[in-house]
């Protein structure tokens, strides 16, 4: 089917900067949005960044100015380069794809996620 495969994450002293990749692969007709999640060990997924095929982008408020997500369409995949990072934003972090398929179908697959641990 199709598969998204995240890297990039890991240790990070507070102010540091991390660039997370995320590919897609499989039966991919084509790729509509693709997005940035992270979820914090008890709590919820939330929305990071999210960018259209023709490169829009839109990031929750708290990230602006910081994080630039960014996206290789003939690649298939999409980046997060993240600066000044906080220890709270200490996270498993997941991409995603609203994909269209060689055969029709349109779905939204998620990655396994990548750590991404800001400590000093």
């Amino acid at each position: 089917q199709v598969q998204l495969v995240e890297s990039g994450g890991g240790l990070v002293q507070p102010g540091g900067s991390l660039r997370l990749s995320c590919a897609a692969s499989g039966i991919i007709f084509s790729i509509n949005a693709m997005g940035w999640y992270r979820q914090a060990t008890g709590k919820q997924r939330e929305l990071v960044a999210t960018i259209t095929s023709d490169g829009s982008a839109n990031y929750v408020d708290s990230v602006k100015g910081r994080f630039t997500i960014s996206r290789d369409n003939a690649k298939n995949t999409v980046y997060l380069q993240m600066n000044s990072l906080k220890p709270e934003e200490t996270a498993v972090y997941y991409c995603n794809a609203d994909v269209r398929t060689i055969t029709w179908r349109r779905e939204l697959y998620w990655g396994q996620g990548t750590q991404v641990t800001v400590s000093s």
